[in-house]
């Protein structure tokens, strides 16, 4: 079982920028896709984007698309998420998790298809 540890969280105005951080340790880092999942308070937990193993292959929510990048270091077995022009609706904690199969777009939005979850962070974004 991978242990996770995310960090980065905090509060940031509308429009500003955070860099989420994702540390992995227990598992052979490269086999694994990895995704970041989002949940707001009294709200499902929500996709948020995924990386590949290798970091050849991302996929983003609608909602962050074009704002939110996803990256990985194989090497450092940190997976990451820039998080730019953020807005109200991005407040939420947010987790990291290990894909449990290695199709990387199956089930690629349900957080069942992702375990070892960390403790996630807060983010906050003031208006």
């Amino acid at each position: 079982q991978a242990q996770l540890v995310e960090s980065g969280g905090g509060l940031v105005q509308t429009g500003g920028s955070l860099r989420l951080s994702c540390k992995v340790s227990g598992r052979t880092f490269s086999r694994y896709h990895m995704g970041w999942f989002r949940q707001a308070a009294e709200k499902e937990r929500e996709f948020v984007a995924a990386i590949s193993g290798r970091g050849d292959m991302t996929h983003y929510a609608d909602s962050v698309k074009g704002r939110f990048a996803i990256s990985r270091d194989n090497a450092k077995n940190t997976v990451e998420l820039q998080m730019n022009s953020v807005k109200p609706e991005d407040t939420a904690v947010y987790y990291c998790g290990v894909k449990k199969s290695n199709e990387f777009y199956n089930s690629i939005y349900a957080p069942t298809a992702y375990d070892s979850w960390g403790r996630g962070t807060q983010v906050t974004v003031s208006s």
